[in-house]
């Protein structure tokens, strides 16, 4: 079914507003009890969790094929390493595949389905590797068109990575409209593009504008 209302597509971000990380401290905690009988504190892997992402992301945007996306993980368990002081080698990089797991929000598929239904297309936007896709898809989400920073060579809010969607989806800037959960890559970034873009804050306490769950959309796309 052909989209019929304001737009032709919709464009979303991953990280905030499609998925958030699953207990990712206690995840920790529980690995490293397991795989090498070492018992933290909830506060210290917390910090050793923090620590992770912050590395992960100032780094993502160069994993952009198997081997750099390795030597990223790499290092972010050599992070973990670091800040929780034991030495594990190999089994660190098992442990942080144990803790860093994706879910998506409870609002997320209703909304994709409602999204579908109005036979809108979907492009995924994000900041992120090139693992993306297939990590969206281990979390029970499944899009045709995904566009990491990684592969594409541009990082948000750079609008080069929007037109890239755009392109990749045959829309006009015009016809799509943006979601993401970060005022400046997310909002200005689609806008700096032509595109149409919306703030989700899922917190209740969003600025006027925004929205505070995924199947809100289903008012601005009709």
């Amino acid at each position: 079914m052909a989209a019929t209302g304001r737009y032709d597509a919709v464009l979303l971000d991953a990280f905030g507003t499609l998925v958030a990380l699953d207990r990712p401290a206690a995840r920790l905690q529980d690995s490293l009890r397991a795989r090498l009988g070492i018992e933290v504190d909830h506060e210290r892997a917390r910090s050793a969790i923090r620590a992770e992402i912050a590395h992960y992301a100032a780094g993502c945007r160069w994993a952009a094929d198997a081997r750099s996306l390795e030597q990223l993980r790499r290092a972010c368990a050599a992070v973990l390493e670091r800040e929780l002081e034991v030495e594990a080698g190999e089994r660190m990089l098992e442990v942080l595949a144990d803790a860093i797991v994706l879910r998506p929000f409870a609002d997320v598929p209703p909304a994709l389905r409602l999204l579908d239904g109005r036979g809108l297309a979907l492009a995924v936007v994000s900041n992120g590797d090139c693992s993306l896709g297939e990590s969206l898809e281990t979390a029970g989400l499944r899009f045709d068109v995904v566009l990491d920073s990684a592969t594409t060579g541009s990082a948000k809010p750079d609008p080069a990575i929007f037109r890239a969607a755009l392109d990749r989806l045959g829309v006009a800037a015009g016809r799509a409209l943006h979601v993401g959960d970060d005022p400046v890559n997310d909002l200005e970034g689609a806008r700096a593009a032509g595109i149409d873009a919306v703030l989700i804050d899922r917190s209740g306490e969003g600025p006027a504008g925004s929205i505070g769950a995924l199947t809100e959309l289903e008012a601005l796309v009709a």
